[in-house]
Parts: C-alpha cells; sequence; structure tokens
C-alpha cells in the first residue's frame, strides 16, 4: 500500500508481509524503494525456508503490485 505522508512523501507497507515497510520521497522513489524492501524481504524468507505468502493472503485493498525475481535455491 502506498500512503502519502502530510509532510511529503510516501510512506509503502505490504499487508501480507508483517514489518516490511519502506519511504519515498516521490512516488516514483517510493515504487523503487518498495520494490528493494519485497526483495530483501522475500530473499530472506527464502532463506529461512518460510513460506512465502501467496496472492490470496493479501486483502483486497492493495492498490499497486511490485514485480521482484528471487534466485532458485
Amino acid at each position: 500500500m502506498f500512503e502519502p505522508e502530510e509532510n511529503g512523501g510516501y510512506t509503502v507497507w505490504f499487508p501480507a508481509l508483517r514489518g516490511c515497510l519502506t519511504f519515498g520521497a516521490t512516488l516514483d522513489e517510493a515504487r523503487e524503494m518498495a520494490a528493494e524492501a519485497l526483495q530483501g524481504y522475500l530473499e530472506i524468507l527464502q532463506e529461512d525456508g518460510t513460506p512465502i505468502p501467496v496472492e490470496g493472503d493479501v486483502p483486497a485493498t492493495v492498490s499497486e503490485r511490485v514485480r521482484v525475481q528471487l534466485k532458485a535455491v
């Protein structure tokens, strides 16, 4: 979810990924930061052997998708 902040910029968080959040000063920067945060978070889940949440686990309030590519383990 991309949430505009009162003083500018956007906080980005992922409802299905507790604790995965980031911030960008502009919407474009927030998108880039979201991709980096998501990539890192998913890589850690993968390394730990923790199941990655599937799309059905995400509430319908998500307004934009961020795509990343993980290396096979």
